[in-house]
Parts: C-alpha cells; structure tokens; sequence
C-alpha cells in the first residue's frame, strides 16, 4: 500500500469588499474569476465567459445505488446547472476557477501526492492573490480569506477528492472513515473562535466545519451536511471508479496540515480498500465530531457502540498501527514522509497542543490568539478575538496572519515559492490534467470548454459542430503519454486528426 492515488482540492474562498457590508458576494466572486481569467496574461486561462463542459455530471446520484429526483432537490444542489451569467474558466495548470453559488471557488487540478497538493493548493492561493491585485489596480478593492465560516452562521467548503475503485462497496467506504473523519481534525484542522454554528458560545474550537456537521452519510453538500458525503459523480470511467468526495475538512495554511489531511485519508482509504480498517463504530459521530472540536485539550473521550470511549488521538493510535502492519517496511518516499509527519504531529500534540504551532494549523492561530489574550487581558467572547480569526486568513500577506507567518519562516514550508509559482502556470505532469492544461495554452482561442474528463473545441472551419475529447481515465493523458504528440502537431485540427481512431 502506498499513499500515491489520484487526488484533488476544492477552496471556496471567503470574501469582502472592504467598507460595503452589504455588497453582493456573488458579483464580487464573479470579479475575482474575471480580474484572473483577464489578467492572467496570454496562454493562462480561458476567458470567463468560456463554458464549463457539463455532460458527465451527476451531483445527484447516490453512492448508496439511487438518485434523488430533480424535483426534490434544493437548488443548491443542482451544480450541473449551465448558468452563462456566472464567471467560469479553466486554467493553464489544469484547475477550474469558478463562481460556487457566492464564493470564487480554486478547484486544484488532479494530482498524484499529497505533496503535489500542497504544490498546487497553494498556487491557488497565489493566482487568487493576482485576482485581488488586478482588481485593486482597477481601484475595486476586494479582500479573499482562506476560510470555512463567516462567524455570522454561514460555512463554505474545502472539498477533498480521492480516486477509489468502484469494486469497494461504498457502505465499508463509509463504516471505514467515519471515526477517522471524527478524529482526524485534531491533526488538520484550522481552528477557530466561537462555538456554535452562530459562534453563539464564548471559546475556541479545533474545527471550523464541525458545528456545521448534522449528520452521519448523506448526499447533501450545503444543508444537512454530512460527515461522509455519497455523492457519485465520479468524472472518469464510472464502472471501474469512484470520486470519493469529502466535505467535512477545512482550508489549511499549513502545508504540514494540508498534506496531512490528504495523505492520512488515503493512507486510510488504502486500508478500506485491502479489507483490513479497523472495527471501530462510534456510538454518535455527529455529536462526537463536535465535542472533540470543541476540547483543544484533545483531553475528551467519545463513547463506541461496543461501550469503550476513546480520545481522538486514541482512536488515530488505531488507524495509524493498522497501516504500519499494512505498509511494513514497504513504504515509498511519499507514504514515509506522510507517516513520519503523522507520528511527529501527534507525539506533539500528545505532550502539549501548542508544540504543533506552524505546522497544524489550529494549533498555530490558538498560540497567537492565546498572546493576546495574555497582553490584553482578552476574554474569548471579545471581538477583537474574532477579528483576528478573520484577519489569520487573509491570503493577502500585508494583512493575513498566517502568510505574514509563512512568509517570516514560522510556518514550516514543504514547499519553495518557485515550485508554487511554477503550478501556478504548469499542470501537473501525471495526470489528464496536464492535457487539459495544455490545451488551455496552446490552443486558448479555440477550446469552447472543458470538464474534468473533456475538452471542447470549437468547430472546425465551415462546420458547425463542436469537437469533445474525453479523458475518462485520470491517469492518461499525461506528459508521458501525450506530450511528444502535443509537440510535434501544428494546431488543433492536426491533434484531432491524430487522436481519432482509423473507425473513426
């Protein structure tokens, strides 16, 4: 078992227009999509008014084996919805930068390591940060948080994706992450003041998404959300694939964190897969994965099914053995250097929380926010705490904590600035994503749209209908599989000539 399996992230950003409480977030994330789409440059991005390719999606039929009907449906679940008002491009590093009903969402392309996803996460953050500038050289000033809660009531997602063989059946899928999913926010999560969906009660929880969690499996995504999410949309090769799609994280400007969260859940997954998860069933999740937000002491125990109770750090012992009896001494690079920053974080947080500060996130902004509070004599329903929750956020580094922190060196980085700077331009090798970036550069004026699995061009001279590529298979359409091909073609017409088959 290694770590390595075709993955990806999601952000919707947080934002603002500084002065303007009631400006209309939907308009301010459709600036944020077009300031980049248009001030990109060359070869970077499809303009925004260039579509999203649709066909393939599926966000309401169910990993349980039925689909709801539309009609049932809340609206916000219909994002297979084509609306030519909202700001959509696809970008020359094979991600999707996007209007999520009222937030700019950065969907990274598909990669292959969870150091990949770091790479690539925070290239997104970068080109938001681009968005922003070009916005304010326009004199329209809008500020972007790398966040999950408004601290008003509302929540907004960073949405994991993992690529699982359609053999496993969903419900041991799901019997297999729930208490991971329970416990796993003590290693990744991004911390937060107020508990309480409405930050209601005074305090500081590990979580940003736990409160918003109101229920155990289900196929919603913005209401009666889940901790594990059904939804089978898996954009690739149905029969042999799933798109295991995960809400219940938060947004990390840790990179320790980051890779975290992503390289345990497969590591997790690898064990689901091979038949060996460990029996563990938690009597509640829903009130679990709430109560161990709320104890940054990581001192709370939460009750099984069979009786016992376990703290999260337990129940992560658990899951963490099983995988050293799986993997052995057989462990490549990328599975030891996701095991080993396991071992050291929670060590860590086993003696004291706050020796995670600069690479868990919670851990980080509890230590700053803790300063203050031992400065200014600061309770923790005081504003100016939740302030400066906000302001940690900020991707802009002449504001937000956590990039003021990246940038002094008290963040562990894992990765340079030139590899960031570089995804933002380059798709990741691996994948069908370097394909589709590709032809976002090369071929720009001629891609009428794209998805995860197509890329659209426009019709041919003196035709009428449009040419669709499709790439069921995420792990094709690689540099290695197509790049000799994409070098040597002269134009779009040449490529197509060479990719259709002699039957046509």
């Amino acid at each position: 078992m290694r770590v390595r399996r075709v993955m990806g992230i999601e952000t919707e950003f947080g934002l603002t227009r500084p002065g303007d409480p009631h400006a209309s977030a939907v308009h301010l994330s459709g600036l944020v999509v077009r300031a980049y789409a248009s001030g990109a440059g060359p070869g970077r991005a499809l303009q925004s008014g260039a579509g999203w390719d649709y066909a393939d999606e599926t966000p309401l039929r169910d990993a349980r084996g039925y689909e709801m009907a539309r009609a049932l449906a809340d609206l916000s679940q219909l994002t297979d919805l084509d609306d030519p008002a909202t700001a959509n491009s696809v970008l020359s590093n094979g991600a999707r930068l996007y209007v999520d009903h009222a937030h700019p969402e950065y969907s990274s392309p598909e990669v292959l390591t969870p150091r990949q996803i770091v790479v690539w996460d925070r290239a997104g953050e970068e080109l938001m940060l681009q968005a922003v500038h070009t916005l304010a050289q326009g004199g329209e000033q809008v500020r972007l948080y790398k966040n999950n809660v408004d601290g008003k009531g509302a929540s907004y997602g960073t949405h994991e994706n993992y690529l699982v063989p359609r053999q496993v059946p969903f419900l041991a899928i799901a019997a297999g992450l729930l208490p991971f999913f329970v416990a796993r926010q003590v290693m990744c999560g991004a911390g937060r003041v107020g508990i309480g969906q409405f930050s209601q009660e005074p305090g500081f929880q590990i979580s940003q998404r736990a409160d918003y969690m109101e229920a155990s499996i289900g196929l919603e995504t913005t209401l009666k959300r889940p901790i594990v999410n059904t939804r089978d949309e898996p954009h690739a090769t149905g029969e042999k694939h799933r798109r295991l799609h995960v809400i219940v994280g938060d947004a990390n400007l840790c990179d320790v964190a980051n890779l975290l969260k992503m390289g345990s859940t497969s590591l997790v997954l690898g064990l689901i897969e091979a038949g060996l998860a460990p029996e563990l069933e938690l009597a509640d999740p829903v009130t679990a994965i709430r109560e161990i937000s709320h104890d940054p002491s990581l001192r709370h125990t939460v009750e099984l099914v069979d009786g016992r109770t376990m703290s999260a750090l337990d129940i992560l012992a658990v899951y963490r053995e099983a995988i050293e009896a799986h993997v052995g001494d057989a462990a490549d690079a990328d599975t030891r250097e996701v095991l080993d920053l396991w071992d050291g974080v929670t060590g860590d947080l086993a003696i004291d929380p706050l020796r995670c500060a600069g690479r868990v996130d919670w851990a980080t902004k509890l230590a700053v926010l803790e300063g203050y509070r031992r400065r200014d004599g600061l309770q923790w329903d005081d504003p100016r705490l939740a302030a400066i929750d906000i302001q940690w956020s900020d991707i802009d580094p002449a504001r937000g904590l956590a990039a003021r922190m990246r940038a002094s060196g008290r963040l562990t980085n894992l990765v340079t600035p030139d590899e960031v700077a570089a995804a933002v331009i380059n798709p990741p090798e691996g994948t069908r994503a370097w394909f589709r970036g590709q032809c976002v550069s090369r071929f720009t004026g001629q891609v009428r749209a794209a998805s995860w699995d197509s890329v659209v061009f426009e019709p041919a001279t003196g035709q009428r209908g449009l040419r669709r590529v499709q790439l069921p298979e995420p792990e094709l359409g690689s540099r290695a599989d197509i790049g000799a091909l994409l070098d040597s073609v002269e134009g779009v017409e040449d490529l197509l000539a060479h990719l259709v088959s002699p039957e046509g």
